[in-house]
């Protein structure tokens, strides 16, 4: 039959071939700006996809569980009450969430699933207070 060498590369192979299977099909959905998202909403709608913006500052509704992400030129309204939320949910933090694109009301809402916050830099200026 085949030789012992040549088993051993057909099995690499078909090892090979297999990861490289599941990582195509396991792949990651890239993570979208809100100017990206908003610029053409109706190819995202309905969707499971991933954002990335900053909170406005002082739209954090935590009774309502939303607060609103902006990019360059956009804005989009997060409804987070289902939403696994990390630590550190504050204005002007950029944010990553996951979830799906909705249009309610006449207006795009983004129901996030999982909302990542990032870390505040520690080159940051303390405020000083008199």
């Amino acid at each position: 039959m085949f030789s012992r060498r040549t088993r051993i590369l057909l099995l690499g192979a078909a090892i090979t071939l297999g990861l490289l299977g599941v990582l195509l099909i396991e792949a990651p959905e890239p993570t979208r700006t809100v100017d990206e998202v908003m610029g053409e909403p109706s190819e995202y709608l309905d969707r499971e996809i991933a954002i990335r913006g900053e909170i406005v500052d002082g739209s954090i509704n935590s009774t309502e569980h939303e607060f609103e992400l902006h990019g360059s030129s956009q804005f989009l309204r997060i409804d987070y009450i289902d939403a696994s939320v990390s630590n550190g949910l504050d204005d002007n933090r950029t944010v990553y969430a996951q979830g799906v694109l909705k249009y309610i009301d006449g207006e795009y809402v983004f129901e996030a699933q999982i909302i990542k916050t990032s870390c505040p830099s520690k080159y940051e200026e303390e405020t000083q207070t008199a």
